[in-house]
This record gives structure tokens, sequence and C-alpha cells, in this order.
């Protein structure tokens, strides 16, 4: 091969150095005049100051349409995404090489939440398509690789489309194949602390959704059912944003851009059902169910609102001013709530409800202002920057204060519901002890009439037929017949049954002092004209106590009874009756006479049966014994 002239040589030489220097040099005023080396990226390097940015609404394939693009140096802004740009397309171009022997590769990073990542390759005709490759990690569709041969470098174009949500944010960064991981580890580190706490306060929620549960199924009352209705949806939203913060994946991207929305909204309607229910609002405070009910209304047509213009819309501008329009409002409502709760201060139930809403209102107040001013809060140190921390705050606090006004409504509840049951019980006495009055006094009033008939009626005839019995005696003098001497007797007999009958029928002789008196008076006359002398020995002070009919009744017919058998089996000549009323009445009956034998008794003699079953159908107690006579002992509890 013949060799160049030496003065050919070197002027080849300088244009193709000219040459080289002026392709550089345009290379470098489109792509802000750098390289990043990706053999020397270890664990991260960030690109933020490295690329060329354009905005394309454009939907046509990238390849058609980026001739036409402008390009400008950087990001134009830092942090989060504007939210007019939010339904753009993003066109980030950057230039990296490697310096290194062999191959290398990194994984691009565009920074969060990005739904489309496609990278191209710049060529001299255009761009061409990269493969999409992406760890095998969750989340790993939030990264893709880029490959580069040793030496080589290359101009690398990437097409992004945001989810719709404020929380896009542009970070570009290049990331070392094998440090993807401690990455990933790093990038959460800010927020472990912030994540152990939402994790506490979720488990606090739990709590409360088990707690409220329990409540339904055992009392029924529905508010608990809508206040567990919602605390699942806070406390899903609340976990859902800790678990897919930062976190790359369909869902993650789903959730972001609308469901959070939806399950806040879904769960503040279940609030206002609860606070409808829980302070009785319908009876007690008109006003806060009109405003419940407009709240629940509103937050319906909100999230109607919001989800047409997140699926048929592409105006992402009137979505969020939906979203943002929406909290405003129900921030109004806590502060026309909290007005209405000074008004009404003397309901202690209010108070509470107004401590929890009060500090609910502050820290979703201050949560709102660090989600509309990040870089202020950004400066804040660790768990501080996160809006979702305020309102966490707000809700621990508003929790604490709604179990202490639930455990005041349960504490009056309680006492409310003794009351009317005691009241209730009280009612159901009176009606009974009416019931019981009312009868009884009917049943004197029977026995007075009873009393009074056969005194007016058969008193009066028996003693008409005793008289006439007595006239024709004296008239036949000593031819009298038998039969007339039984006629006379069995009259005497009958008149002085029916005395005692009607003595213990008639209520004015309800007394202990009444029964004492007529055992006395009938005994003494029972024994006149016998062989049988008789002592009754009474108190000297027979304590007030009424007795009713059936109880005089049967214990004067035992008595009557044993006296009937001294006179007939006894044998003796003194019959002495001692009567004590303490705490019971004792009636004993003592006779001088042979003494009864136990073991001889009759088996069917009704006598004595019929005085036990007396005694004891009255609650009284029947004893008889041998002791040089024999001894009778009544007793009856007073």
């Amino acid at each position: 091969m013949r060799k160049l002239p030496v003065k050919l040589y070197l002027l080849i030489s300088i244009i193709t150095a000219c040459t080289a220097a002026k392709t550089f040099a345009q290379d470098s005023l489109n792509l802000a005049g750098t390289y990043t080396d990706i053999s020397k990226v270890v664990i991260e390097e960030r690109i933020l100051n490295t690329v060329s940015t354009s905005y394309t609404t454009n939907r046509a394939d990238l390849p058609l349409i980026y001739k036409n693009l402008e390009f400008k140096p950087g990001l134009q802004y830092k942090g989060l995404i504007p939210i007019n740009l939010v339904t753009k397309r993003i066109i980030l171009k950057f230039n990296i090489r490697n310096t290194s022997a062999l191959s290398n590769s990194v994984y691009f990073c565009p920074g969060f939440y990005y739904s489309k990542i496609d990278l191209y390759k710049e060529e001299k005709n255009g761009i061409s398509s990269i493969p999409a490759v992406f760890p095998d990690i969750s989340g790993g569709i939030g990264y893709r690789q880029i490959i580069l041969n040793a030496n080589d470098s290359a101009t690398i174009v990437a097409e992004l489309s945001p989810v719709k949500t404020y929380n896009n944010g542009m970070k570009p960064r290049l990331i070392g194949k094998d440090h993807l991981s401690a990455f990933i580890a790093r990038l959460h580190s800010d927020y472990n602390q912030g994540t152990l706490i939402t994790y506490v306060f979720c488990g606090l929620l739990l709590m409360m959704i088990l707690f409220s549960l329990t409540n339904f199924i055992q009392g029924g009352n529905q508010e608990f059912l809508y206040y567990s209705g919602y605390a699942i949806f806070l406390g899903g939203l609340l976990f859902s944003q800790t678990i897919f913060h930062l976190h790359p994946s369909r869902f993650s991207y789903f959730f972001e851009g609308y469901l959070d929305f939806i399950m806040q909204g879904v769960g503040i309607i279940f609030y206002m059902l609860f606070m409808k229910k829980f302070l009785n609002t319908k009876n007690k405070h008109p006003f806060l169910f009109k405003l419940y009910n407009a709240g629940i209304a509103m937050l319906y047509c909100s999230i109607l609102a919001f989800s047409i213009l997140h699926y048929f819309s592409n105006n992402y501008v009137a979505e969020y001013m939906v979203e943002n329009l929406t909290k405003i409002l129900l921030l109004s409502m806590i502060l026309v709530f909290l007005v209405y709760s000074i008004r009404h201060w003397n309901d202690k139930l209010l108070r509470y409800l107004f401590w929890g809403n009060l500090f609910l209102f502050i820290f979703a107040l201050i949560s709102q202002l660090a989600i509309l001013l990040v870089k202020q809060f950004q400066s804040l140190p660790g768990v501080f920057r996160s809006a979702v921390i305020y309102y966490q705050i707000g809700l621990f606090l508003e929790l604490g204060f709604f179990l202490a006004g639930l455990n005041y409504k349960n504490r009056r509840n309680i006492i409310l519901q003794t009351r009317e049951r005691e009241t209730l019980k009280a009612q159901n006495l009176l009606k009974e002890y009416e019931k019981e009055i009312a009868v009884y006094k009917a049943q004197q009033e029977e026995r007075q009439r009873i009393s009074a008939d056969m005194h007016d009626e058969l008193g009066a005839g028996m003693t008409a037929i005793r008289l006439m019995s007595e006239i024709a005696r004296n008239k036949m003098k000593e031819n009298t017949p038998v039969e007339i001497e039984k006629i006379s007797h069995s009259a005497d007999d009958v008149l002085n049954k029916m005395n005692a009958i009607i003595w213990s029928m008639n209520s004015g002789n309800d007394t202990l002092d009444n029964l004492i008196s007529y055992i006395r008076s009938y005994s003494i006359e029972y024994f006149d004209n016998t062989p049988v002398q008789c002592k009754v020995n009474v108190p000297a002070e027979i304590p007030e106590k009424e007795l009713t009919g059936d109880k005089r009744r049967n214990v004067f017919l035992c008595v009557k009874e044993t006296l009937n058998n001294v006179l007939k089996h006894s044998g003796g000549s003194l019959v002495t009756i001692d009567i004590e009323a303490t705490h019971s009445l004792h009636v004993i009956i003592t006779d001088n006479g042979k003494g009864i034998d136990l073991e001889k008794l009759r088996q069917f003699g009704n006598g004595l049966k019929n005085i036990t079953r007396r005694m004891e159908s009255i609650g009284g107690s029947y004893k008889i014994e041998n002791t040089n006579g024999t001894v009778t002992t009544l007793d009856l509890p007073l």
C-alpha cells in the first residue's frame, strides 16, 4: 500500500479533527454538553442537570414525530411535575458512555409514577427502540435496562407517560446493575419511621373495626357498622399508601391515580352516616342532620365527577380541582361542626367530638399544605416531610376523643337503661299491687256480703228454729219428744258454727288481737256447764299484727278441734290454754287427763290429720305430746 504524502495526511487529519469537534459541539449544545460514564455508576447517578426535555400532547408514535420536537436543557422544574403537564408525554434525552474495556449496563429510573417508560437510541436518521428489559424484582416495571458496549457512547431518548396523580416526581437517575436492591433500600430508608407509625395506627384501626363489629353483632347498633366501614376504608387507604409508596406496579398506579380518592370519599361517607346515628342528629341536632346529608350528597357527586374525568377525559387539571375542592369542602364542614359544637357546649358528648374534630381539622389542614407546599416541607427532618403523617396524627387524636365520647355515651346509656328498667319494674310491680289490692278488696267485699247475708238470713232462721223448739218443749213439758230436744241442740250447734264462720269471714276481724280474744271467749264458753275447768292465759300486750281471715279461721278450727278432743277423750278436769305472741303465735293447750296414746291412734282418724293439714296450709306447725296429760302446741309465724 502506497503511503500518502505527509502534507496530505496532515490536511486530512486536521479536517477529521475539525469535523469531530463540530459534531461533539452540536451534541454538547443539544444534551447539556455532558456524558454520564455508566462504568463509574456504583449505586446511583442523578442526571437531572444533564438531560434535555420536551413535552408533547401528540399521541403518534415517537419515531414519527421525534424530528419535530424541541428540546430544552434541563428539566425546567424540580420535584413534582406541575399538574398541567401530567397528561402530556414527557420526552427526556441524555448522553451516556462506557469507558471500560467490557460491556456494561445500568438501569434507568425516571422517578415515580409513570405508567409508560419506553427507551430509544438516537441514530442519524432518527431513533430506534430499545427492548424493554426490567429487573426481575417486585416493582421492576419502574426501571429499564440500558446496555452499552465497551468504549461506546450513545444518546438515549426516554418517553414517559405520568400517572394521573399530583404525586408524580421527576428525578431521572442511572442505577448500577448490581446495586438496584441497595438503591431501593436507601430510597425507602427515609420513610421507614413513617411506615412504622402508619402500621401502628393501622393496628389501632383494626382493633376499632373488631370492636365496632362486635358491638354491632351483640347489640345490633347500626352506628357501629357504619364506624367499622369508616375504619376499614380509612385503614385500607393508609395501609395501601404505605405498601405502594414508591413501589411501581400496575395496582400502585391505579391506587395513586384513582383508588385513593375513592376510598377516602367512601370512608368519609361511612363516617357521616355514623355521626348521624351516634349523635341522633335527626331528633337532637336537626342542623347537623341536614349538614351531613348535604356532605354525603356532595361526596357522591365528587366521586362521580372524579370518575368521569379520570376515565373519560384528559383534563387532569379539572380532576385535580374536583379532588381539592372536595377536601376544602370537607374541611369547611369540620369548621361548621366546630362552630355548632361551641354553640351547644352544654352537650358533653358534642364536647368530646369537638376536640377530636378540632385536632383533625388542624392536622388535615397541615397535611393539605404539605401537599401544596412540597418544597417548603422537604426541608423538614424525617417523617415531618410526609403529608400522610400529619393526617394520621389528626386521625389518632380524633380517635382518642371519639373513644372518650363513646365511653361517656355508653355510661350514660347504661344509667338511662337502668333507670328505665327500674321504672318499668316499679310500674309493673305497682300494677301487680293494684291488681292484688283490687282482688283483695273484691274478696273483702264478698266476705262482708256473705257474712252479712248469713247473719241476716241464716242466723235469723236458725234463731227462729231454736226459739220454736224451746216453745214447743215448754208447752209439752214432761211429754217433750226426743226429736225436739235434738232439734234444739242441733240448732244451737249450727248457730255456733255459723257464728264462727261469720266471724272468720268478717274483714273487720283480721287482727291478731281479735283472734286471741275470740279464742279466749270461745274456750271459756265452750267448757261452761261441763265438768272441765278452763283457764286461758293471754299476753299483757298483744302486738298490732294483721292476720288474714284464712289464717284466723284455720287456727281457730284447730283450737276448736283440740278442745273437743279434750272434752271427749282426756277424762281430765282442767285444761289450760297459754297464748304467746312475739315473732310467732304460740297456742299451747294442756290438760290433766289420762294422756294420749300415740301408738294406739286410729290409723284413719281424721281429727289430728285435719289439724296438721290446716296448720301446714297456712305455713304453721302442729305438735302433740303426752306429758302427764296431753300437750298440744300450735305455732304460726307472724
